[in-house]
């Protein structure tokens, strides 16, 4: 009767939170510096079930710098958040702008003209009321190395390229995780500079069987069905962005690295150098004089690197305009993704690639062209 099965199920969620409670204090008796509280156990429950107790203590354990609280910012900061870090500061000096109201679901309205990070902290800390969020409205420009020691992880948004390189190099210096990313209209990316980063990685091997198994008519059924796994110990080594921009594309290294390398990569390098020279992203407001200066830009940038100029198409400049809500929502996500995955230290990282970017494709090339 549905009565009883409710009850049934009833009492499979109450068994359920005494697990997770009798996990929490199994973990607290270890004395590890990650710990976790009932509270904790029954909150993480179903990340506890997917990737363990320990994976979660070493999660809840993790310090995040977040720079940059545009709509990209605000869907990091929420998954980090959700995920249960340890604590979260928000750093952005800039103002929110009317243009902020349609990306960043973190602001509540009437907030124009107020500090980000300050609108910000009121709904990031009601996600989750066991990770200590903090805002910080000083510029990231100031910051002295130390600042960037008492983090796990730094992941920095809506900077020039300048400051991208300089806070990788303190990252890459002193250990902590580095990570960036942006969104241009339809366009976005993320990069990952975790130093030297060790990591373990399930891996599937044959199982084996006896040569009478081999012999019967369903043993090629069996050798796919019956296998087993194994974890083993990986270290990557990942590069600095600088090193990631300072490629020499007309080598003979260059131009072999150039048939795998996606054109989203050159047109990172001619945002950010618009960025830079404007102090701003190209803007809906200023489209036709921001279309022309980013024509410009990207003649200047692909003869500066050595690269063809048809390599990015003109019509390029339709689609890199204001944030997009949807865009920030997958770059996000996946960058959010990547952060938990790295304190995991469960699965390789950005799926073993060291430098990479995730974005939509150009728009294809004219037919005339």
């Amino acid at each position: 009767p549905p009565a009883d099965a409710a009850a049934a199920i009833l009492r499979i969620m109450v068994d359920e939170k005494e697990q997770a409670k009798a996990k929490a204090k199994a973990g607290e008796g270890e004395g590890g510096r990650g710990g976790l509280s009932e509270e904790e156990a029954a909150q993480y429950d179903r990340q506890i079930r997917l990737w363990g107790l320990e994976a979660q203590k070493r999660l809840r354990a993790s310090r995040v710098l977040l720079v940059g609280l545009r709509g990209l910012g605000a869907e990091v900061a929420k998954n980090l958040i959700l995920a249960g870090v340890k604590a979260v500061t928000l750093l952005d000096p800039q103002q929110v702008s009317p243009e902020d109201t349609q990306t960043q679901f973190l602001i509540p309205l009437g907030s124009v003209g107020k500090n980000r990070a300050e609108a910000s902290l009121a709904r990031a800390r009601d996600l989750n009321p066991m990770v200590d969020v903090k805002a910080d409205q000083e510029s990231v420009e100031r910051k002295p190395e130390e600042f960037f020691t008492r983090f796990d992880v730094v992941c920095v948004t809506c900077c020039s390229q300048e400051v991208l390189l300089k806070v990788d190099q303190i990252c890459h210096k002193n250990g902590v995780k580095f990570f960036a990313g942006d969104v241009f209209g339809y366009h976005g990316y993320m990069f990952a500079d975790l130093g030297g980063h060790e990591f373990v990685e399930e891996k599937t091997k044959p199982a084996k069987t006896s040569q009478s198994m081999e012999d019967r008519p369903d043993a090629k059924k069996a050798k796919l069905d019956f296998v087993e796994t194994t974890m083993v110990k990986k270290r990557m080594t990942f590069c600095l962005l600088k090193e990631a921009f300072g490629i020499t594309w007309s080598t003979e290294k260059g131009q072999a690295a150039l048939k795998r390398t996606t054109p989203d990569y050159f047109l990172l390098r001619v945002l950010l150098k618009f960025r830079t020279e404007k102090g701003r992203d190209p803007a809906l407001q200023a489209c036709v004089e921001d279309a022309e200066t980013l024509l410009q830009t990207r003649r200047g940038v692909l003869a500066s690197l050595g690269v063809g100029a048809d390599l990015i198409p003109d019509n390029f400049t339709s689609c890199c305009f204001s944030e997009m809500a949807s865009v920030c929502a997958v770059v996000g996500g996946v960058l959010g993704q990547e952060i938990v995955k790295v304190k995991k230290i469960l699965v390789s990282p950005w799926g073993g690639t060291p430098c990479g970017a995730s974005s939509p494709r150009l728009p294809a090339r004219p037919p005339h062209q």
